[in-house]
């Protein structure tokens, strides 16, 4: 896959993952030096091998990422992990570090619950035997809690969910991320650099004002060498359930993301129309795939996953 946005890089750079990042002569005048500078440095290599001991039974990482916020990357999430874990034959675990906006334990009917520590580390909550969760939101007294944390608190808080979680041997570890290229994103990367990581999938709506903040994460995943499995356009048109008719209620005025992805040279995994009954089955953390197993919507994210897993066994 051609690297699409490496024009824009310095040349030389030396890349975030190393310990000259944001220091280098060739750093001078990038737009992203400082970002570069405050957290990509190489990791210790006694934690990249305690993280790398932990994380060896898990087969495949996933990010899901976007750089817009309120696009449905948290459902994307929430329903790819219930997608997968349909194969009961599956170990499938839900990583939430949103630390700031956890909505992923709402979303799957896990809210009032805790995690649990033994001998192995901190325990997942699991939604069935075969679907675990963690999430800041179950180390918080209340749903209505705020975390107002810098970024080194939050990095140490999603390096101790790879390093804590008896994770147990996991097929697919997906990873709900916040919006935007910063601290988290870095520290997720940086981590996981340390094992296999399978790549992002990208999460856009088909309006520009989101297209533009998800070609930054595109580069963003440039930059750090994040393979990217693919984008996914949510909220893409409205099928009316009694004509059957489509509306187009985010019109997708460049394009859309298709038209980003040829631009990009980027695997469009497939569009997702809008469906309210999704919302409404994450606000009482039931599977939309199950509950309305005929939509529209449903046949698009079984088709997507069914894509992106295609993708992870090459």
């Amino acid at each position: 896959m051609a690297e699409a946005g490496a024009e824009t890089r310095p040349q030389d750079c030396p890349g975030t993952g190393s310990a000259r990042a944001g220091s280098a002569a060739a750093c001078q005048g990038c737009p992203n030096q400082r970002l570069c500078a405050a957290g990509a440095a190489a990791p210790d290599p006694a934690e990249s091998a305690e993280l790398r001991e932990r994380l060896r039974s898990v087969k495949h990482k996933v990010l899901v990422l976007s750089g817009k916020g309120g696009v449905g990357k948290s459902t994307f999430s929430a329903l790819l992990a219930r997608g997968l874990a349909a194969d009961e034959a599956k170990q499938v675990a839900l990583l939430d570090i949103d630390i700031c906006g956890p909505s992923i334990p709402k979303m799957m009917g896990l809210e009032g619950e805790q995690v649990h520590q033994s001998g192995s580390g901190w325990s997942p909550v699991y939604v069935e035997e075969n679907l675990g969760v963690m999430s800041v939101g179950f180390l918080l007294s209340s749903p209505d809690d705020a975390v107002i944390w810098r970024g080194p608190k939050k990095n140490g808080l999603i390096k101790q969910f790879l390093r804590d979680v008896d994770w147990g041997e996991i097929d697919y570890l997906i990873i709900d991320t916040p919006p935007g290229t910063s601290d988290e994103h870095l520290s997720i990367v940086q981590y996981l650099s340390a094992t296999h990581i399978d790549g992002a999938v990208i999460i856009t709506t088909p309006q520009e004002v989101s297209l533009q903040d998800v070609r930054k994460e595109i580069n963003f995943c440039h930059k750090v060498k994040l393979p990217i499995i693919g984008v996914v356009e949510n909220m893409s048109g409205f099928v009316c359930p009694k004509c059957k008719n489509e509306s187009q209620i985010f019109p997708p005025t460049t394009g859309g993301a298709e038209k980003m992805c040829q631009n990009l040279n980027i695997s469009l995994l497939g569009k997702v129309p809008l469906d309210p009954q999704i919302g409404k089955s994450c606000d009482k953390g039931q599977s939309f795939l199950s509950e309305v197993s005929e939509s529209p919507a449903t046949l698009s994210y079984r088709d997507i996953i069914q894509r992106g897993d295609r993708v992870m066994q090459q």
